[in-house]
C-alpha cells in the first residue's frame, strides 16, 4: 500500500484545524483515525508532513546497477536466468537468485529472451 502524500496529509489538518472533528475528517478523506494522530504527532516533533522511507532490505541489484546489467544481458542474450545470475555473481561478488534476477529484469525492463534450442 502506497503512502499518502504530503499534500493530502496537509490537507486534512488544515481542514480538522478549521473545527471540524477528526472523525468526520477521516470519513471525508477516507483515513484513520490512527493515521490523523500519527501525523499530528510527526507535525509537532518535526514541523514536516513528507511521507517517512519505508523500511526494507536494500536491494542486491538496484537502479544504479542497471546499466551494468543491461550490459550483460545484451553481451548474452540467449543465457537463462541461472547463467546471468553466475555471471553476475562472478562480476560483482553478489549472488542473487534464479528470482531476484527475475525480477530485476523484469523492473528494469530488460527483456530476457532463451533459445528453444541450444548448443
Amino acid at each position: 500500500m502506497k503512502q499518502y502524500p504530503a499534500v493530502l496529509r496537509e490537507r486534512l489538518l488544515r481542514f480538522v484545524d478549521a473545527g471540524h472533528s477528526q472523525a468526520e475528517a477521516a470519513r471525508t478523506y477516507g483515513v484513520s483515525l490512527r493515521s490523523i494522530t500519527r501525523w499530528r504527532e510527526q507535525q509537532a516533533t518535526t514541523g514536516d508532513l513528507t511521507p517517512q522511507p519505508r523500511p526494507g532490505r536494500t536491494p542486491l541489484i538496484g537502479p544504479a546497477h542497471a546499466a551494468a546489467l543491461d550490459a550483460q544481458v545484451n553481451a548474452a542474450p540467449d543465457a537463462t536466468l541461472a547463467e546471468h545470475c553466475t555471471t553476475w555473481a562472478q562480476a560483482h561478488g553478489v549472488r542473487v537468485s534464479v528470482a531476484t534476477m527475475s525480477r530485476v529484469l523484469a523492473t528494469l525492463g530488460l527483456p530476457l529472451k532463451k533459445s528453444p534450442l541450444r548448443q
